[in-house]
């Protein structure tokens, strides 16, 4: 790679000088018109219509650019700014468009527009770049209606396969396959290519999704690595049953045996750096005078190691069992992300151009996952956080302020243009 540019360049030489702050954040807002939320948040879940009039919009946006624009097979979109030398491998940015239930307006939507903001301002600086840029519109990304998540940056890094992707049924046992092929028709006809190609680096956009950098004043979080991930569904059987003529002892109660587990769980994974959450209660039948037959789960457990993390899961079916009381369980792993460290690479490249455009930075880890753990293993890999308000995310009070998005871009831009000249 070649050396930083020295201190003869000129500021106003990098495409940060170019970026338009103003667009950014007005594209912002224009996205979270697209399945907006009464709450002021949004709703779009991936290859649903809102999401995919998310992805037409971000796909006239990028035709204004000299860019190309095509689909892989997986369904992510690539918006390639040609290089001079467009067989080098490329430099890649992204992020998602998909959001969860009532989330926030900028998880994953900010990356995007910033990505796009990012090409518009290189494409117009004075310096060429040798290597193409391309941003990728990520499918899937959060995963809260197809599980899992990262799907579209998990096939172009090699770690799923196209087939296991579209054979996925969201909750309604709506496949994956035939949602992607209507998105596919409906965003307007595009060249197909093959998922996945040579990559020199990625790097990613997001906010931070916790309160550190607002805490310590900091205008760019430098992510070293990402906490890994296991995600499971526990199903819980008992029996149904008369509520009243049934005594507590002889009842096969699932929701009871449930709520044991669960406490017994928050119970052993109750170290501060042990990440533990339930979500997704279901119980059948949902009645007032039947004792439940089942009740299903989710859970997900994090650690920034993976010996311990892999510990961790292990010990969950142990715990079921001893807490399931006259039930049965069924256990089922969803997905597992394993933690990363990212090599210095990207970060380094982030700490220079934040430090040449004089904000203020510090590393950090990133407690929540990203599609840059999928490209992690295809090519060096990082992410750029800005902050955002009181830590707040998937939720409607999500915020950002505009000088910090800006901030962001600023340092993707440059970054990008960097690596790209190598």
């Amino acid at each position: 790679m070649n050396s930083v540019e020295d201190a003869s360049d000129c500021r106003q030489d990098f495409p940060s000088s170019r970026l338009d702050g103003t667009r950014l954040w007005k594209r912002l807002q224009d996205l979270a018109t697209i399945g907006a939320t009464l709450e002021g948040g949004v709703d779009r879940p991936a290859l649903s219509p809102a999401e995919t009039a998310a992805r037409r919009r971000v796909i006239a946006w990028a035709s204004e650019l000299e860019t190309t624009v095509s689909v892989d097979l997986a369904g992510n979109l690539l918006f390639c700014l040609e290089g001079s030398d467009p067989h080098l491998p490329a430099v890649l940015t992204g992020s998602y468009l998909d959001s969860q239930p009532d989330g926030g307006k900028y998880s994953g939507a900010y990356g995007m527009v910033a990505a796009i903001e990012a090409l518009a301002a290189i494409a117009v600086t004075r310096r060429r770049h040798r290597r193409s840029i391309v941003a990728i519109c990520w499918m899937n990304g959060e995963g809260s209606r197809f599980v899992p998540g990262y799907m579209g940056s998990e096939a172009f890094a090699g770690l799923r396969q196209i087939a296991e992707l579209l054979a996925c049924e969201d909750a309604s046992g709506v496949k994956l396959a035939d949602e992607l092929a209507a998105v596919l028709a409906a965003q307007g006809p595009l060249p197909t290519t093959t998922v996945g190609f040579p990559a020199l680096a990625y790097v990613e956009t997001h906010l931070e999704q916790g309160p550190v950098l607002e805490q310590q004043n900091k205008q760019i979080g430098i992510v070293s690595g990402v906490q890994g991930v296991r995600r499971f569904r526990i199903q819980v059987l008992g029996e149904a049953a008369h509520i009243g003529t049934t005594l507590t002892p002889h009842r096969r109660d699932a929701l009871r045996s449930t709520v044991k587990i669960i406490a017994a769980l928050d119970q052993f994974f109750s170290a501060p750096d042990m990440g533990f959450a339930v979500s997704q209660l279901r119980v059948k039948p949902n009645a007032p005078s039947i004792v439940p037959q089942e009740a299903t789960f989710s859970l997900a457990i994090r650690h920034r190691e993976n010996r311990i993390l892999t510990r961790m899961g292990d010990t969950i079916r142990l715990i079921c069992e001893s807490e399931k009381g006259l039930c049965n369980f069924i256990m089922k792993e969803l997905a597992s992300t394993p933690a990363v460290t990212f090599s210095p690479v990207v970060p380094e490249a982030i700490e220079i151009a934040s430090r040449r455009l004089g904000l203020e930075s510090m590393p950090i880890l990133s407690l929540g996952g990203h599609d840059a753990q999928s490209l992690h293993h295809r090519c060096p890999s990082g992410i750029i956080f800005i902050p955002c308000r009181l830590g707040i995310s998937h939720n409607s009070a999500e915020a950002i302020e505009p000088a910090h998005a800006e901030a962001g871009a600023k340092v993707l831009a440059d970054v990008l243009f960097q690596l790209a000249r190598s």
